[in-house]
């Protein structure tokens, strides 16, 4: 494919929804280049109330709309479509007029804990990840609706790109990307009438299952009056952000592995069919649906949040952390011999996180770190050095049970700014780092959309919008 850019030249917007910021942002041609505007951003967090913690569904579409809005003045040239992206498993339960019956759940909601032991006395988890090839996380949407009431599990839902793309207009859909992560999913693809009967369901109540890049309607409402919206199609990209992210690696070769670095770590390589074998399930990696038909095959590793959690720490007991001058103290401390078990599963939660850590380490009997604000470079190198390690056993994993042989390593999102992260995980693999940037996931959600739009392969429109 030359680069020539597509027939109709009008913008493209990618809204990509994230836990810590949701971002609004465009895609024009100059000439036959590419470029890529982010027009707005508006930080996100979750809300604790008295039955647990929420996402600020009406804060979230309040920005979105405002985005939006600002993508009007910029693009004169009127906007051709609309794609969404955002993390996976929470979801909106939609009351018989289609309106939110309350703010969506977040996923490190403590309610799961007792969810998920409950559903395994129903069906054992040995089971469920044999039907579906899916890491067993509580975290899933299977848990989550376990752990809705009797009157809830009876309500439709989306999941939360896919309910702002049903906010602006399209029809209500599960795209395959997202579905897959709700461990609901089958290995055929399809919804999973064991496990749909498990949770009280059946298929027929559940959205229609949709591939990346369906269109899915027209924009609808208020903002399809302005003349920019003017025939403005909304279409379901990689619905998962991760998926979207993986889909922007302008590499067509099979050599190669990636690090989706963020609150997560998701550290895999992309398969052409599912690997369920007693290895992959034993280990827990999970096959997630990807672009044009590949798998996410990876797993989760605690990542950013780790640091993150540390920072929220210190920063409540009156300490400002400046995080580039963080890492650059950090990579001066000499490395302990020992590493933390970075997905010990007290470290999911929110709190108090460096005394968590120490925690772990007073149960293995290894010495315990500062928890001073005033020693925060130590804590950071040592986060960096145990995500390191991991990272290189996860991926020998990898190769073990795929039979891959890897040269690469592409890391993307927010982590891959952390050189010095960047260079230890070198060092723990032996390959070669390659970063892919942090925008990556909104490069992906542009990237199936034109090839939705001018009907070429995501991969070829990823190498076009590989120089952004």
């Amino acid at each position: 494919m030359t680069r020539s850019g597509p027939q109709d030249r009008r913008a493209l917007v990618a809204i990509d929804l994230g836990a810590e910021s949701c971002r609004v942002s465009l895609l024009r041609w100059v000439g036959d280049e590419p470029q890529m505007q982010l027009v707005y951003r508006f930080a996100n967090n979750v809300v604790e109330s008295v039955d647990g913690l929420h996402w600020d569904l009406d804060w979230i579409l309040t920005g979105l709309d405002e985005g939006l809005m600002r993508c009007t003045a910029v693009a004169n040239e009127g906007i051709r479509s609309i794609a969404v992206d955002g993390w996976a498993v929470d979801y909106v339960r939609l009351d018989a007029e289609g309106e939110p019956v309350a703010a969506p759940f977040c996923y490190r909601d403590e309610r799961t804990v007792v969810a998920e032991a409950s559903l395994h006395e129903r069906i054992s988890a040995e089971r469920m990840r044999e039907l579906t090839g899916i890491q067993l996380l509580r975290l899933n949407t299977a848990y989550q609706m376990f752990a809705d009431n009797a009157e809830l599990r009876s309500m439709p839902w989306l999941n939360l790109p896919e309910y702002v793309l049903y906010r602006l207009g399209a029809r209500p859909v599960s795209e395959r990307t997202n579905a897959s992560h709700t461990q609901m999913l089958g290995l055929d693809g399809e919804w999973c009438e064991e496990i749909l009967a498990t949770l009280d369901s059946n298929a027929a109540a559940m959205p229609e299952l949709v591939e990346p890049g369906t269109d899915v309607g027209q924009l609808k409402g208020g903002l399809a009056a302005l003349p920019a919206f003017a025939d403005t199609r909304l279409i379901a990209p990689c619905c998962h952000d991760t998926a979207s992210a993986i889909a922007a690696i302008p590499d067509a070769g099979d050599d190669w592995a990636y690090i989706s670095s963020g609150t997560w770590s998701l550290v895999g390589t992309l398969l052409h069919a599912a690997n369920n074998s007693a290895q992959a399930r034993e280990e827990n990696f999970t096959n997630l649906r990807g672009a044009d038909g590949a798998i996410c095959f990876h797993k989760n590793v605690n990542g950013m949040w780790l640091l993150r959690q540390c920072i929220e720490s210190w920063t409540a007991e009156g300490t400002t952390i400046d995080l580039p001058a963080l890492v650059k103290e950090a990579a001066t401390i000499a490395p302990l011999e020992y590493a933390l078990d970075v997905d010990d599963p007290d470290l999911l939660l929110s709190g108090r996180m460096p005394q968590r850590i120490n925690a772990q380490l007073h149960r293995r009997d290894l010495p315990e770190l500062s928890v001073r604000a005033e020693d925060a470079a130590a804590m950071a190198s040592f986060l960096f050095h145990s995500l390191a390690r991991r990272y290189a056993d996860v991926l020998r994993g990898v190769a073990e049970i795929t039979g891959k042989e890897f040269r690469r390593l592409y890391i993307m999102g927010g982590g891959s700014q952390n050189e010095f992260l960047n260079r230890l995980t070198a060092e723990a693999t032996g390959l070669e780092v390659c970063r892919v940037g942090t925008e990556c996931s909104t490069m992906g959600n542009f990237a199936v959309q034109l090839a939705t739009l001018e009907s070429g392969p995501t991969s070829e429109w990823a190498k076009v919008l590989g120089d952004l």
